[in-house]
């Protein structure tokens, strides 16, 4: 297959009646559209788009969350030769403003009557708009918006008078033509469209090293306009298991219901049931407690066992001949010792605890942050397997991932088939690693990642200065730091480029927020930190003219003039880190350290006086461990 018109004419003749999408009704229950309806009904809606003179590669916004309407209306965009410029509900009147004049939009499909105020209020970023199509059968509109379902019926009648200009559409795709125009989650700067073509999608499905069978169960809870779940959702096209829509508000007893086999998920959502399982516990009795810990040391020596035998154990150094003879031998020992308890003590308390994902779920990806450490064993143990992924949107969107039942924990597991790789140092531009025949070897090296292959994106969207910063050659630089380790897995260790991204998938990037801190005459220098957290900080450099006490390389002499100077600088970042000034609640930066010295060109600053993120997060990494030790959680207001 070369298209996702492809893709969707051939699920539907082999799953045809099966669910494919299954969405909650009034009353709380999943009602399910079949693989041969959901074609038929983009069909349809894409007849009635070719009557409203939507274009072959035209491009249609589409500002909605997971409903069974998105997927309709992208199973029409694509089979009418056009390409979906996706958004949530939650889309800004800055998005707005940029995106629908920018990707060249001439249809846009509002969820709501709170997504289409948005619209009329931003008269010019739709001037170019001429058709609105509104999606919620009970939104009130203004009576100018085409109704969706009424568009379903004309393309209906159309079809059934014999008309075939989607036949038409279909046989025209080729395989560099766009499907999807997603633009990167900007905050107060401008977001960045990733133009992604059949070509890049369909690398992505038909190399998929995680194998579903047709009638699984997947539940989706991520944005489905993010590229991550949009590509997940194509998998389970493919494969013909059922996608059922839920949320992280209604998650607990969906999944209850659903009994899912399979999801997608971020790295939020799992130290989010990992809190809650240990909050659970904390309030049993102090025998379920002891089971507990019981169950769970077992079952992680029986796993730490399987994993050294399997040669599924982090290997960053290579493994010595003699030593894993010797270790080989005693995981034999502690597996032998641990399987009868842990057999027992799975049965009567982890089973339990699998129930409450309902009791049939093999394993899920995580992807759009780093799964924490203690997180990842934990389930590994209890006996879900995440299969941490790692990608970004520029390679539609993985670039590896772990396999299941052969995990390497620690990793992101190894390579996408046709990927190629390179761990190059950021400073001297050396290849440190590559998958290229003859290239350098240096496993367990760190430096900056280059992927080249059909998944990586050729450019961003009408935008050729971003498009230089990143693509070289063919090679994507990602911006993140990794490294390749013995088991030839990829290990992903930081990042030189500046977006952040937060525990729960959400996007930040740091020098908007950094610029209005500066601003203050109380602060010389920041940088924002927060990868892989679940909130911003900041590391912060006082300005010595305003702090007489604080000296350059010695920092505070007295703990009394540095507790004032905090203060003054926690006023600051409450009043400029504000939703009045354009900030979104996840960029609120919730805490910060002081710095003792200045960041200086050649060692924190380039010649350009361009802060080195890694180089900082590096010389600093204790104190950012500081940081996010504590509980703190709440956002400074």
């Amino acid at each position: 297959m070369k298209t996702l018109a492809d893709l969707y004419q051939s699920s539907k003749n082999k799953y045809g009646e099966r669910p494919a999408f299954l969405t909650k009704n009034s009353s709380g229950e999943f009602d399910s559209v079949s693989f041969s309806e959901l074609y038929e009904l983009g069909l349809q809606l894409g007849t009635a788009l070719i009557e409203l003179e939507f274009p072959y590669k035209g491009h249609a916004a589409v500002l909605a969350d997971n409903r069974l309407e998105w997927i309709i209306a992208d199973y029409a965009i694509v089979m009418a030769g056009g390409a979906d410029v996706p958004r949530g509900t939650d889309v800004t009147d800055s998005d707005l403003n940029h995106i629908l004049p920018h990707s060249g939009s001439t249809i846009v499909f509002a969820e709501n009557d709170s997504v289409l105020k948005k619209l009329h209020q931003n008269q010019s970023a739709i001037q170019n708009v001429h058709t609105i199509i509104l999606i919620d059968k009970n939104a009130k509109g203004t009576g100018k918006e085409l109704r969706f379902w009424d568009l379903v019926q004309r393309g209906k009648e159309l079809r059934e008078k014999g008309n075939r200009e989607m036949e038409k559409r279909i046989s025209q795709i080729q395989e560099d033509d766009l499907f999807t125009l997603i633009y990167t989650a900007g905050t107060t700067g401008r977001p960045k469209g990733v133009p992604l073509t059949h070509k890049n999608i369909m690398s992505q499905i038909n190399r998929i090293p995680i194998k579903l069978a047709a009638g699984e169960r997947i539940l989706s809870i991520l944005p489905v306009w993010h590229s991550f779940e949009r590509m997940f959702e194509m998998v389970c096209i493919h494969f013909g298991a059922g996608t059922y829509y839920s949320s992280v508000r209604t998650l607990k007893e969906d999944l209850k219901k659903v009994k899912p086999t399979f999801m997608a998920s971020a790295p939020r959502l799992w130290e989010s049931v990992y809190q809650g399982i240990y909050a659970t516990v904390a309030k049993s009795s102090s025998v379920k407690q002891s089971l507990f810990h019981a169950a769970l040391f077992f079952s992680s020596n029986i796993q730490s066992a399987k994993r050294w035998l399997g040669f599924r154990e982090l290997d960053l150094t290579g493994r010595n001949v003699i030593v894993s003879l010797f270790v080989g031998i005693f995981k034999i020992l502690q597996y032998i010792l641990n399987i009868l308890p842990a057999t027992l003590l799975d049965l009567i308390v982890l089973n339990k605890i699998r129930q409450a994902t309902g009791g049939k779920l093999k394993g899920t990806v995580s992807g759009g942050g780093a799964l924490p450490n203690h997180v990842d064993k934990f389930f590994n143990a209890i006996g879900i397997q995440v299969l941490e992924g790692y990608g970004l949107t520029e390679t539609s969107p993985v670039i590896s991932v772990r396999i299941l039942n052969e995990a390497v924990m620690g990793t992101v597991g190894p390579l996408y088939k046709e990927t190629s790789l390179r761990v190059v140092d950021p400073n001297t531009s050396k290849i440190l690693w590559t998958t290229e025949e003859g290239g350098p070897k240096g496993y367990s090296t760190k430096g900056e990642i280059h992927v080249k292959g059909d998944q990586v994106m050729s450019g961003y969207y009408h935008d050729e200065e971003n498009t230089r910063k990143v693509m070289n050659g063919g090679w994507f630089n990602t911006g993140d730091l990794g490294m390749m380790t013995y088991n030839n897995c990829l290990k992903i260790v930081g990042r030189t480029k500046e977006t952040i991204v937060l525990l729960g998938g959400e996007n930040v990037e740091p020098v908007p927020i950094e610029n209005i801190l500066s601003q203050s005459e109380f602060i010389l220098q920041c940088m924002v930190i927060g990868q892989d957290q679940k909130y911003l900080s900041a590391l912060i450099v006082p300005n010595p003219e305003f702090f007489p006490d604080y000296k350059p390389g010695i920092g505070f002499s007295s703990a009394e003039e540095e507790a004032k100077c905090a203060v003054k600088i926690q006023g600051v970042i409450k009043n400029s880190i504000s939703s009045a000034n354009g900030f979104k609640s996840f960029e609120r930066v919730v805490d910060f350290r002081l710095l003792p010295k200045p960041f200086e060109t050649g060692d924190e600053l380039t010649a350009k006086l361009s802060v080195k993120r890694h180089v900082v997060t590096d010389k600093y990494s204790g104190l950012i461990r500081d940081i996010y030790s504590g509980k703190k959680e709440e956002v400074l207001r």
